[in-house]
């Protein structure tokens, strides 16, 4: 039992980047504002931030290290006074910290008896620097004179438009074609989601001006048409989503109107002729590092269609959590989707002691599909497997060879964290989930992962090395198991080519795809999943991460192609540089106007460029937990790459976006 229980303690983190031969230094400093001393306790802390396996700390020791979950002890005997202040300096990270998000999240003490006490944490300071931190969105104002007298993103093919009419109060949508009243239907529970008491979609007897909506054959699948003239409006496309996108594109006029009237004109003639420059338009969530619930998700979503986006590649498993329910394994839920002090998981990137998570029902993604596809939007799931598995292995220990010994580590941190491609119930399993899986997303794209898998994964497993040696020989097999306990794989991901872990994921996965296609699906994989060259390219696809020149060599293998490289499309990279803004840096920063000019098929030839799918943002979730910063990172470089993926290269203008990018709607909008 601790000797004191104290009312009040305070924690402040700070860095100090190297200088002048000196090292770096991460530095807590836990003050005891309380009126007792404070003895046989731990502190706890979680951050994007993480602590070197070959740790340098001064003022203590690591008692316990999982990824970015470190618990510090303080000496032997150690008794912090009243008005005292305890201080460690970490001296060697997984990486260095570049902005505020970087440090500790979440934090609190550990008694001796079991118990905790959540401290508040204010974000880590940069030593010498006292710039105010940037949270929010970034304003960008309208001009007074905008380049184009409609505001609407992405810029379409064609706008040809004049004239003034007075702006209408807002629209009646008439249809008679069942795409038609679906497409109208869908945007009304769109702008009710979005701009609810703006009255966009209001019936003649409440002001709205008619607006026709006609199916014509012969357009493009996503392709609509729009015509202004004195007697009204029409919109014309040969399905419900290109009348849907057409509304879309008329809701932003009107909106742009109705904020900015003295900037922009409501049409009275002219036309628009539209249809996008990519198939694939999309935007991927890590909900496993920080969870958002199912409305945080339809919202998200309704934002996605505003920018015309039609994929939303919805990542539910990480190390850190289990996101959806599967009838089969209850566990992968009760255990996988929770975080707290002794859980299987523990708290991780801004989670604190109490128990906290979630997870999506069967019936709640049924809600979330429908939604999704009524607004033209199609979701690929994503389980990441082989690697990226602690949580899924807390959940279904099974998985693991039972005489499997030793460790190995992944880039982030985590033991162990690759389930077993020897065994045969790691196909069973997974067999299993995915039948489930792909009845409840009927677009049948399942999204496998396959990325990041340790140089020493499965090391010290018999079974995985017996297989090895059958498929590469005794001294593949004996050369691999001299990577146990080698800790490889903490400032980079792992290069895995022509290792014994590569020809082990190619078994797993050529037989993982070889599956889903016997389902009718498309298996999609991280360019990692190459790795072997197994996979039947003409059922398959590839996301792109590391930069154009490796997804054009992988084009040229014949891989299906989404382009998302991390220096331009990671949306949780930072927007510069600088400590005061937050955000990750590992892949590099990239402003607004940077991802906006950022060419996602430079230096591509011709050939090269009938393997590409399309483009996606990427959101990972580790500085997620302030949901302003998520609002900063993610817009308006959300809509700049919608641009991209929408627009003809030749008609992009940053003057021009840059202008209309304030009207486009964020999540949160906090300030």
């Amino acid at each position: 039992m601790p000797t004191t229980r104290p009312s009040a303690l305070q924690l402040e983190t700070s860095w100090q980047p190297a200088a002048n031969g000196s090292p770096p230094a991460y530095t807590l400093s836990l003050k005891n504002r309380s009126s007792r001393p404070l003895s046989r306790f731990r502190l706890c802390v979680s951050g994007p931030g993480r602590v070197d396996p070959s740790v340098e700390i001064d003022g203590g020791t690591v008692g316990e290290r999982l990824s970015n979950f470190t618990a510090f002890l303080p000496p032997e005997g150690f008794e912090l006074a009243t008005g005292a202040t305890w201080t460690v300096s970490v001296h060697a990270l997984s990486w260095p910290l570049s902005h505020w998000t970087d440090g500790a999240n979440s934090a609190y003490v550990e008694f001796d008896d079991g118990s905790t006490l959540s401290l508040p944490v204010s974000p880590t300071r940069l030593i010498g620097n006292n710039a105010p931190l940037k949270r929010g969105v970034e304003a960008y104002p309208v001009p007074d004179v905008p380049p184009a007298p409609v505001s609407i993103v992405p810029w379409p093919n064609h706008v040809s438009v004049s004239g003034r009419r007075p702006t209408p109060a807002g629209f009646a949508l008439t249809a008679t074609d069942p795409k038609a009243v679906a497409a109208a239907g869908a945007f009304t529970d769109l702008v009710d989601l979005l701009f609810a008491v703006e009255g966009m979609v209001r019936p003649s007897s409440e002001g709205g001006m008619p607006v026709a909506l006609r199916v014509k054959n012969g357009l493009a699948s996503e392709a609509y048409e729009m015509d202004f003239s004195e007697a009204g409006i029409s919109i014309s496309a040969s399905t419900q989503t290109g009348l849907f996108y057409g509304l879309v594109t008329l809701g932003q006029i009107w909106r742009g109107v109705r904020l900015h009237p003295h900037a922009f004109k409501f049409p009275l003639e002219g036309q628009i002729r539209d249809e996008p420059a990519m198939g694939w338009r999309g935007l991927h969530l890590d909900v496993a590092r920080q969870f958002y619930a199912s409305g945080e998700i339809r919202k998200l979503l309704a934002i996605l269609a505003w920018n015309k986006l039609n994929r939303f590649h919805w990542h539910l498993s990480d190390d850190e959590a289990w996101r959806v329910e599967i009838d089969a394994y209850p566990a992968l839920t009760e255990i996988g989707a929770w975080r707290g002090h002794g859980l299987p998981v523990p708290p991780l990137l801004g989670s604190g002691p109490e128990r906290s998570g979630g997870y999506y029902t069967k019936a709640t993604v049924r809600e979330i599909v429908a939604f999704a596809k009524d607004l033209g939007i199609e979701i690929v799931p994503e389980i990441d497997v082989p690697g990226h598995c602690f949580a899924m292995q807390q959940a279904l220990p099974e998985l693991r060879d039972p005489a499997e010994i030793g460790s190995y580590y992944s880039v982030q941190g985590f033991p162990d964290n690759c389930i077993n491609p020897a065994r045969e119930k790691t196909y069973e399993v997974l067999e299993t989930i995915f039948r489930e899986l792909i009845e409840l997303f009927p677009f049948k794209t399942i999204h496998v992962g396959a990325d990041e898998v340790p140089l020493g994964a499965w090391s010290g497993s018999p079974q995985a090395l017996a297989r090895l040696a059958q498929l590469g020989g005794p001294a593949m097999a004996e050369a691999h198991s001299k990577r146990l306990n080698v800790i490889t794989n903490t400032h980079g991901a792992d290069d895995i080519n022509g290792s014994g872990t590569a020809v082990l994921q190619a078994l797993f996965l050529e037989r993982i795809q070889k599956f889903l296609a016997s389902q009718g699906c498309v298996t999609g994989g991280w360019e990692e999943a190459a790795h072997g060259n197994v996979i039947d390219k003409s059922a398959s696809y590839l996301c792109g991460w590391r930069n154009v020149e490796v997804s054009a060599a992988l084009a040229d293998e014949g891989y299906e192609m989404v382009v998302c490289p991390g220096q331009a499309y990671y949306l949780d990279m930072a927007n510069s540089p600088d400590w005061d803004e937050p955000g990750a840096s590992w892949a590099g920063w990239s402003a607004p106007e940077m991802t906006y000019n950022f060419d996602p098929v430079a230096g591509w030839s011709d050939a090269q460029k009938q393997k590409l799918r399309g483009v996606q943002a990427c959101i990972w979730s580790e500085a997620m937990t302030d949901r302003a910063v998520f609002d900063r990172l993610v817009f308006p470089r959300l809509s700049a790459v919608a641009e991209t993926a929408w627009t003809r290269p030749e008609s992009k203008s940053w003057e021009r976006f840059k202008a209309f990018a304030g009207l486009m709607p964020v999540l949160y909008d906090y300030p």
